[in-house]
């Protein structure tokens, strides 16, 4: 069981870029077959997957936020971030981080709250 915690900015702007980053801890993000998402929860809406990175480095985008989401990674720190551009304050979300193997999402962060607000 790995361990996931997100980190990134208590407050966003409208029209800025959201950027968040996953530390796991207890696995590699390198190894097989594992993916690493990012899954995002409106206020009193239900959970939204976001896109995702593989094991060996290949992105995936939800269809509705791939023109404003990119996925990377950093091996060396066994990190994977995300950057959301142009947000709005329908972007205000709780922001997850999670591994999965086929869409089965075993190991979540504890989320963080990304309220976006002039």
């Amino acid at each position: 069981q790995v361990q996931l915690q997100e980190s990134g900015p208590g407050l966003v702007k409208p029209s800025q870029m959201l950027s968040l980053t996953c530390t796991v801890s207890g696995g590699s993000i390198t190894t097989s077959p594992y993916t690493w998402s990012w899954i995002r929860q409106p206020p009193g809406k239900g959970l939204e997957w976001m896109g995702a990175i593989g094991y060996g480095g290949i992105t995936y985008y939800s269809p509705s936020l791939r023109s404003r989401t990119s996925i990377s990674r950093d091996t060396t720190k066994n990190q994977f971030s995300l950057q959301l551009s142009s947000v709005t304050p329908e972007d205000t979300s709780l922001y997850y981080c999670a591994q999965d193997v086929h869409w089965r999402f075993d190991d979540w962060g504890a989320g963080t709250k990304v309220p976006v607000s002039s």
